[in-house]
């Protein structure tokens, strides 16, 4: 998640070691399955579902018991199954998918780490205190920023005017920081502060991949509208 639970303010970095050490050693291993596409992609999204959907079972089992099996079946596949499918599928692209893909997770990866950063630096009002008390309005803007960054890197990598990569970063960052308020929210009516405890200082996989969840099938959602074999910045 972009920014987790509210820190001491003595103390606001006590974690950030932990998560840079998880993050300098899982995210290389994405990023190569990523590159590789194929089996390796397929395996490690179809995991990674797996994994958040156990999650997701277990949190509402904690909180239900054994009542209404069917309907913590068919929230939870509604809610994780769209993005891995959606991954797959443009990732497949001969042309553009690996392209496309890099810079979906790079955005959504952005967005979290500004949203963490800016948000520990210069704290201020609460973005949602309800849903999510240690989500700032800073660290809101601060992982926007970052994404329009990236979607302005983007276009002058690949010297197209600037204002599509933008506008199509700055949407899908807004989308991921949606899934992550969204993942609080489910959360919060769980009782329980994270997914689970899988990846040191993340929380659970359903934590680490909250915003992926919403950002990969609007960024499908973008390669439709857009036509496939189109990049998603220019």
């Amino acid at each position: 998640m972009a920014q987790g639970p509210a820190e001491p303010a003595s103390r606001p970095w006590r974690d950030l070691g932990v998560r840079a050490a998880s993050a300098l050693i899982l995210g290389p291993l994405g990023l190569a399955a990523l590159w590789w596409g194929g089996l390796p992609w397929v395996v490690l999204t179809t995991t990674l579902a797996g994994l958040a959907g156990g999650e997701w079972f277990a949190m509402w089992r904690a909180r239900h018991g054994q009542q209404h099996p069917l309907a913590k079946l068919a929230v939870g596949a509604l809610y994780i199954l769209p993005a891995p499918l959606v991954l797959q599928w443009m990732r497949a692209d001969p042309q553009v998918g690996r392209a496309n893909v890099l810079f979906l997770v790079l955005i959504v990866w952005g967005t979290d780490i500004g949203a963490y950063l800016i948000g520990r630096l210069f704290g201020g009002p609460k973005l949602a205190p309800r849903i999510s008390p240690g989500k700032t309005r800073s660290g809101a803007v601060g992982g926007l920023a970052v994404a329009v960054l990236i979607g302005w890197v983007a276009a002058l990598l690949w010297q197209v005017a600037p204002l599509q990569g933008m506008l199509v970063a700055a949407l899908l960052g807004v989308i991921s920081q949606a899934g992550d308020l969204l993942e609080s929210a489910a959360k919060r009516s769980f009782g329980v502060k994270d997914s689970g405890h899988l990846i040191p200082g993340h929380g659970g996989v359903l934590d680490r991949v909250d915003g992926l969840l919403t950002a990969a099938p609007a960024a499908g959602l973008l390669v439709l509208i857009l036509g496939q074999g189109k990049l998603l910045w220019q």
